[in-house]
């Protein structure tokens, strides 16, 4: 079973190549894993991705369960051309309540039930017969004497009247299918009548006399060891299976589709099974009630993260199996007992490294230098306050392997990745924005690192404006965007705050907006810290 490596929303460089490089430590521990990201990656992280030739995660739109998820029923179905008697035999061996009707493409065609056999045999048109020869024969374990047609299509007659009563009268004609014994009489008539099918029971011996003519009319002649009742209770039965099926108004389900979108429906349905297709429209299986309880949740590795608001939709429903991050522990919860390693460090990938150096497993070059990006991007070049010692080992460790100019590199990467060329307001604001609950205030922080200060405060109207507007939307207490300048290490601020003090009171400015923090690049170790000692110094 696959388990899915995960990052938080609107991933940065960190977020991705810790996915990457975690997929990768899995898979060579024999592990199916993915790497998955559930937002657009960014240019900093293409550059990236690019630079060394790894791969993109694939996207990965929610873990919500799908019927795929479902311990379903994997039915084989049948041939629209099988008879009454096999489908119903096949069913009675599989123990089977329903039966799919599929074409050779296996896309649904019908359904058919017991009840429906059932009724068939009751209600149905028990004197007319449409079907292959092969049906005949087998479902007879008759032999065939003469004739080559496929199909038969006629009407049926059991030959017990005298011949007197017989010959000369409509009960035989083009159109028949006769079953009789040794009435070698009734038989000659029969196929001067240019009869559909001659059925011989008994075993009976029909004369080679009779044989030659039958063949020169070209008329179908087949013999069975049954009796003539028992050929007469099982002819009907070898009918098409199509001709008793339903074909119309049949409820299916994609294996996509989602339970939650499915689950009421099939709770409250007076039926026991629904047909599962795939996205070709072939036949899968059936799911009923009984496979509700307890389906296979998909399993999730996260990495970066470990809140519910910064994850992927649909998470309550899958299995965390893993958390690897270096933020503060979040409100994610696990019914079981996980692997949660949780680090004080700059970057989840300088933690990803260490987990390469536990399990002694080499780090394939691109994967390394997919790592030193990830630390080298989250510590803004080691200068960031979130820098530890770690950090510092990992990155050096790594470059002895990739011998890269960390200066020139990582000024290249910051330059490609800060670019706000062509992005709307709404782009650069949601960039890299999280939402938290401080001293029970809502707030929401947006954070853009650039080299291109310029293009922001030509510009900074527009952003203040759409500042206000999600602040009032979304009813936060306090929206900041910090726009942080790599080069001169600080953030200008630009804000819309239900507390007017609240800006100038934590970092110690004017009220003006747009002004410029000296130091302040970290939202988590030095913005947060600062809004939460203005709140309590402000009560």
């Amino acid at each position: 079973m696959n388990t899915y490596i995960i990052g938080h929303k609107n991933p940065d460089t960190d977020s991705i190549v810790s996915a990457i490089a975690v997929s990768y430590l899995k898979n060579k521990m024999g592990e199916e894993a993915i790497p998955c990201r559930i937002g657009k990656t960014n240019k900093e992280t293409d550059f990236v991705l690019d630079y060394f030739n790894l791969e993109p995660p694939k996207f990965l739109n929610n873990v919500k369960i799908q019927m795929k998820d479902i311990n379903y029923s994997r039915v084989v179905g049948v041939l629209p051309s099988s008879s009454i008697l096999q489908v119903y035999r096949e069913m009675e061996r599989r123990k089977l309540k329903s039966m799919p009707i599929v074409n050779k493409s296996d896309h649904l065609v019908g359904l058919v039930t017991m009840k429906d056999i059932a009724m068939a045999l009751i209600r149905g048109d028990i004197y007319h017969l449409k079907t292959s020869m092969l049906n005949i024969l087998q479902d007879l374990e008759a032999k065939l004497l003469n004739g080559q047609e496929e199909e038969i299509d006629g009407f049926i007659s059991v030959i017990a009247f005298y011949s007197g009563t017989v010959i000369g009268s409509e009960i035989i004609n083009e159109n028949s299918i006769i079953i009789v014994g040794n009435r070698f009489d009734i038989i000659e008539y029969a196929i001067k009548q240019k009869v559909r099918l001659i059925i011989v029971t008994g075993g009976c011996r029909v004369p080679k006399k009779l044989l030659l003519e039958a063949e020169h009319d070209e008329i179908n002649i087949i013999s069975t060891d049954k009796d003539s009742y028992t050929t007469s209770k099982l002819i009907h039965q070898c009918n098409y299976i199509n001709s008793v099926m339903k074909n119309s108004g049949i409820i299916q389900f994609g294996e996509n589709e989602y339970l939650d979108d499915l689950k009421e429906e099939i709770i409250n349905s007076n039926h026991s099974n629904y047909p599962v297709i795939n996205s070709e429209q072939q036949f899968l299986g059936f799911v009923g009630k009984r496979h509700l309880f307890n389906p296979d949740r998909k399993r999730v590795v996260l990495v970066d993260h470990n809140e519910y608001g910064q994850s992927v939709d649909g998470l309550k429903e899958a299995e965390i199996t893993e958390i690897i991050d270096h933020h503060k522990i979040g409100d994610i919860s696990t019914s079981m007992p996980i692997m949660f390693r949780n680090v004080p460090v700059g970057s989840t990938c300088t933690i990803v490294y260490y987990m390469f150096k536990n399990y002694n497993i080499d780090i394939e070059r691109k994967i390394a230098g997919g790592l030193i990006s990830g630390i080298l991007s989250d510590t803004l070049m080691l200068k960031s306050p979130t820098t530890t010692d770690s950090d510092r080992e990992v990155v050096a460790e790594l470059n002895e392997m990739l011998a890269l100019d960390i200066d020139l590199f990582t000024m290249e990467m910051f330059k490609t990745g800060t670019s706000l060329e062509g992005q709307s307001i709404k782009d650069i604001f949601y960039k890299d924005f999280k939402e938290f609950i401080i001293e029970g205030h809502k707030v929401g922080i947006g954070q853009v690192f650039t080299l291109d200060i310029e293009d922001v405060f030509n510009r900074k109207d527009e952003f203040i404006d759409f500042i206000g507007e999600v602040h009032h939307n979304r009813e936060y207490n306090l929206t900041l965007m910090m726009i942080t300048d790599i080069l001169h290490n600080g953030s200008y601020l630009l804000y819309e705050s239900l507390n007017s003090k609240l800006i100038s009171t934590a970092f110690e400015i004017g009220t003006d907006q747009g002004l410029f923090v000296k130091g302040v690049v970290s939202r988590k170790k030095q913005a947060l810290p600062k809004i939460m000692m203005a709140y309590n110094m402000l009560k």
